[in-house]
């Protein structure tokens, strides 16, 4: 997979948009919602990476699993895994990982505040 074609599936998720707040080497992209970063791409030590937002226990056990899984770089470590997109990791499960991260840090749906029962 090479970076514009990360960047692309990452603009068809809905209200999804690219910013660059570092440099042309970052691409973050974004929610238009909330503007918070779902996926940080970038290259590192000749590979093009990906820091996605994951659920604390689905990292551990990825990071276990794939060689192409790391804590995520310059992120919270519990909370963010590097994804190695140019490795041996499939295209899906990489789209799977954006996906998730899109999921976790989507805006909030804000419904009726409901009485408490006293």
């Amino acid at each position: 997979m090479h970076k514009q074609e990360l960047i692309d599936r990452c603009l068809e998720l809905p209200g999804a948009y690219e910013d660059y707040p570092f440099d042309e080497s970052w691409t973050v992209m974004r929610h238009g919602g909330n503007k918070k970063s779902f996926a940080l791409i970038y290259e590192r030590e000749g590979h093009l990476c990906a820091n996605l937002k994951c659920d604390p226990m689905r990292a551990a056990m990825l990071r276990d699993l794939h060689e192409e899984i790391r804590p995520g770089y310059h992120m919270n470590k519990e909370h963010w895994n590097t994804v190695i997109a140019d490795g041996a990791l499939g295209e899906e499960d990489i789209l799977d990982l954006v996906r998730h991260s899109f999921e976790l840090t989507r805006p909030k749906i804000r419904g009726k505040r409901q009485p408490a029962d006293f």
